[in-house]
């Protein structure tokens, strides 16, 4: 037997670092303009003022910053840097051409973690928070900011000031390996050196074309976008930088340690699923007690972008396996508010819709228990024939015939009548499978015939 590796203790927090409950006072603190403004926008810009925040791009018009400039005795630009502020930290979300403030504001004064969760989603948009420095590559630009991890891990590891210089040096040496991890190499044709002519070259041959540009960064762009990286993250509270050093803020230096415990948390997938596509973990969690398919998805996302995760668990849910796709959501629940944009997409698809709609209900406050509501009498009944497909494909006959007891009809007759309309793919096997498995004869032969008449199209 293959014995697995003892997992490795994850970091702990640095020696001195706040309270949680501290932590979200400056949290609190350091987003308190944006948490007004976005209360603002809750009265002013929400559904049914008549009021459009902006011109569909989520960019605040000129009409409706000079607004709330006068209501709130700021400056339009104040206004602008606290409504990207409470875009990114998710206080307030645009959805057409309304706006609404997001769960972490209605969270705010009660929940230090969604305090602290909204601090730390701007700190992971640190690049987005202040303008790039213009005339650099976009692939440069990319290059500094994968390397500012390292950056960062030095900074919290430091738990002091450290020149810039010493920074700098770090920089171009992370820079160096993303580029060798890449196998990077030049590529294009090459200018011949002057002074070197080729001594077969035909006097009238076209001159050659000058190489085309290294991919990436050029030392000489690496002190300007260090620079840029710094100031953008002191302009969200991770660090302060003067007098040619930079030191981590607590609050800095606390969220560098969790993104650390992610991280040894994604290299100690309880199930040993880390690696695996969205399919294949899913599958993998299919067993699992629910706390610990939630540690399996933590996990499983703590090694990828929101953006990959979100994609590969849709396209999970897309498919015809029905376990996977009542996982796929319980595994976009731990994301949280981040996968709302693609739950939200995910409703225009009539086999995702329900389980979309049942999220949506959730992560907007709905007891778990009533979020049922929210779906009309074919949505629950689509929902139910899919959860019966999953049921009778993975699970044991008792637990199919105790799903009855889940329908919102309140009979059996009525059920089948509405489970015959729906038009669910999987209904005939749901039918043959209830059937073989009910003990009651009468109830069996009842649900064997709507099955044959859903398979023939009789009525």
């Amino acid at each position: 037997m293959t014995q697995r590796p003892a997992r490795r203790p994850a970091p702990r927090p640095p020696e001195g670092t706040p309270a949680p409950s501290e932590l979200a006072g400056m949290a609190r603190s350091r987003l308190a303009g944006a948490a007004r403004l976005a209360r603002w926008a809750d009265t002013a810009l929400g559904p049914g003022s008549g009021n459009a925040p902006s011109d569909g791009t989520a960019v605040l018009a000129d009409a409706t910053a000079e607004r709330a400039a006068g209501d709130l005795g700021l400056t339009p630009a104040q206004v602008r840097a606290d409504w990207d502020t409470a875009r990114l930290a998710g206080l307030v979300e645009v959805h057409g051409d309304s706006a609404r403030p997001g769960w972490r504001l209605r969270a705010w004064n009660r929940d230090d973690t969604a305090v602290l969760r909204g601090w730390v989603a701007l700190f992971d948009a640190w690049s987005l928070a202040h303008p790039e420095p213009e005339g650099h590559e976009p692939a440069a630009v990319a290059e500094a900011v994968s390397a500012m991890p390292q950056v960062l891990s030095f900074l919290q590891l430091s738990a002091g000031p450290v020149p810039v210089e010493q920074l700098l040096d770090l920089l171009r040496q992370r820079v160096g390996e993303l580029r060798t991890e890449r196998c990077e190499v030049p590529y294009g044709p090459r200018r011949e050196p002057v002074g070197a002519p080729d001594a077969d070259a035909d006097a009238d041959a076209d001159p050659a074309q000058p190489a085309a540009p290294d991919p990436g960064t050029t030392p000489a762009e690496l002190p300007d976008l260090l620079d840029w990286a710094l100031h953008a993250l002191a302009s969200v509270g991770a660090l302060t930088c003067g007098d040619g050093q930079a030191t981590l803020t607590p609050l800095g230096s606390w969220a560098v340690w969790v993104k650390l415990e992610q991280i040894c948390v994604a290299a100690q997938s309880p199930a040993g699923n880390i690696e695996a596509a969205a399919e294949d973990m899913l599958r993998g969690c299919a067993r699992l007690r629910p706390n610990a398919a939630r540690a399996e998805y933590r996990a499983w996302l703590a090694a990828r972008t929101v953006g990959s995760a979100l994609s590969e668990l849709l396209d999970a849910a897309r498919g015809e396996d029905a376990l996977l796709r009542g996982l796929a959501f319980e595994a976009l629940r731990v994301v949280g508010a981040p996968a709302e944009p693609g739950v939200r997409a995910a409703l225009h698809e009539p086999t995702l819709r329900p389980y979309a709609l049942l999220w949506l209900a959730e992560h907007e406050g709905a007891d778990p228990d009533d979020a049922h509501e929210v779906l009309t009498r074919k949505e629950a009944t689509w929902l139910w024939v899919d959860t019966a497909a999953a049921v009778a494909d993975h699970g044991e006959a008792p637990l199919l015939v105790r799903h009855l007891e889940s329908a919102v009809q309140p009979t059996v007759p009525a059920l089948l009548d509405e489970v015959r309309a729906v038009g669910h793919p999987r209904t005939v096997q749901v039918l043959v499978a209830l059937a073989a498995a009910h003990p009651d004869p009468a109830l069996a032969k009842a649900v064997r015939r709507a099955a044959f008449q859903v398979h023939t199209g009789g009525s």
